[in-house]
């Protein structure tokens, strides 16, 4: 086994709990190893998250910026144009992230739920993924991770529910699940 180094690609995926607390830990260890952390959440907005005041301890090395209205409704309907609009102005900042080289790790938390509700071209994603500057880190999470970026990545690990709380009724608990 070689001694590589480089970025990688990962993906935080499947139905069960965990996928953005899963990101969330990597990314307060990359900060504890002295790196640069932004998250952008594609779909997060409307809810207080605990992890948003949490990271304000960290400066500058760990910025959090919810780019969403917060539930996005989908089914047979198309997403309404005013998410889309904002997963699109989320996707461009991402990219301009990525790219820009002055972070380390860069987050698109639920983007894989864009991605699966039609509002954001997986390809676009792919091609921008395979550009990155070689030392960046990029974690994608989210149900539903599409094809393509699972071939791309380089872990991909995915959530399966045993049980949930939720279906016996207790509600989402404050520094838990928010």
């Amino acid at each position: 086994m070689s001694d590589l180094r480089r970025g990688l690609i990962i993906v935080n995926t499947g139905p069960g709990k965990g996928k953005t607390t899963a990101a969330m830990g990597t990314a307060l260890r990359a900060v504890g190893q002295g790196m640069r952390v932004l998250m952008l959440q594609f779909l997060k907005g409307s809810w207080h998250y605990g992890e948003l005041d949490a990271v304000k301890a960290f400066g500058d090395k760990f910025i959090i910026k919810q780019m969403g209205r917060g539930f996005v409704k989908v089914g047979a309907e198309k997403p309404d144009p005013e998410d889309v609009r904002m997963v699109e102005e989320a996707w461009a900042e991402a990219e301009k992230a990525i790219q820009s080289g002055e972070w380390d790790l860069v987050v698109l938390d639920e983007i894989n739920y864009a991605i699966s509700y039609g509002m954001l071209d997986p390809a676009k994603v792919v091609e921008s993924l395979r550009q990155k500057p070689e030392m960046v880190h990029v974690i994608l999470t989210g149900r539903n991770a599409n094809p393509a970026i699972v071939e791309l990545a380089d872990t991909v690990t995915e959530m399966r529910q045993v049980k949930h709380a939720y279906e016996k009724g207790v509600m989402a608990q404050r520094g838990i699940e928010y």
